[in-house]
Parts: C-alpha cells; structure tokens; sequence
C-alpha cells in the first residue's frame, strides 16, 4: 500500500481569507489532512515582505516546530528576536516559554514549515492583546472578561 507524498518546497498554496489584515497575509497549506495524518500537524506558510504568520502568541498543551525552508525569518520570542537562516529549526514549547512571532524583514520571499502537536482543543494566548483562542469552538475571549467560577450559576 503506498502512502501519501507532499513536497514541501513545493506544494501549492492557498490563498489567505480577505479578511486577513495586511501584515499577515500568508498562504499556507494545511499537510495532515493531504498525508491522513491524525495527531500530529504541519502547515507551509509563504511569508512575503513584512508579512507574518499570526500574532504573537503561545500554545497551551501543544509542541510547535518550525522548520525555514527558505528565505530569512525573523522569530519573536520572549529573549528578544533572532534571524532564521533556511534549513533553521526551532520548538516553541507549551506555555508563555514557547510564546513567538514570525515576520518577513527582506524583501525576498520566506517558506515555513510549522509541525504541531494536535490536542482537543486547542488553546493559545495572545500577551499583546490580552486574548485567548479556544478551538473548536474557534473563538476567541479576551482575558480582562474573566469572570467568578459561580458567576451566573447561583442566584
């Protein structure tokens, strides 16, 4: 039985959403459900000039890995920011330690890998903005919202 193939230098890229502001504009490709892949996930971004991925942010629960395949990227972390050469190879672990951001600062175009962990759900925390993203449901909350455990339970 043969298995499923994608090359990721290569593969075709889908188109952002029209909603995506400037600044994070980044086709990608989601591999797990081209390779039938069940518990663990990857996705091929392009990063073209002064764009990135998503916000800053970290995962919670989940391992991410990012592997440069080409181009230059500038990753955000909680140290500070650092270039990442092709064939560059990074975890974010779970929790604030594994917080980043990854931007394009050239003017030639950046291809991304990001492997990733796949538990339900799936959450991440944003510090510049004071969100939280649950998924599914694919919402988000903003931290300052938070209310008492018996809030609107006892009356």
């Amino acid at each position: 039985m043969s298995r499923p193939v994608v090359n990721a230098a290569s593969i075709e890229l889908e188109a952002d959403d029209a909603a995506v502001p400037q600044g994070y504009r980044s086709p990608g490709r989601r591999l797990g459900p081209l390779l039938e892949g069940r518990r663990i996930g990857a996705s091929v971004y392009e990063l073209g000039p002064d764009q990135s991925i998503c916000p800053y942010h970290y995962e919670v629960g989940d391992e991410e890995w990012l592997l440069v395949i080409a181009g230059r990227a500038t990753l955000r972390h909680p140290g500070g920011e650092d270039v990442l050469e092709p064939h560059d190879l990074v975890c974010f672990p779970s929790g604030p330690d594994g917080a980043h951001k990854l931007t394009n600062h050239t003017e030639q175009t950046v291809r991304l890998m990001i492997f990733s962990t796949k538990n339900e759900p799936g959450i991440a925390f944003y510090p510049d903005s004071g969100k939280i993203g649950v998924w599914p449901p694919g919402k988000l909350f903003r931290e300052a919202d938070a209310v008492d455990y018996w809030d609107g339970e006892v009356g």
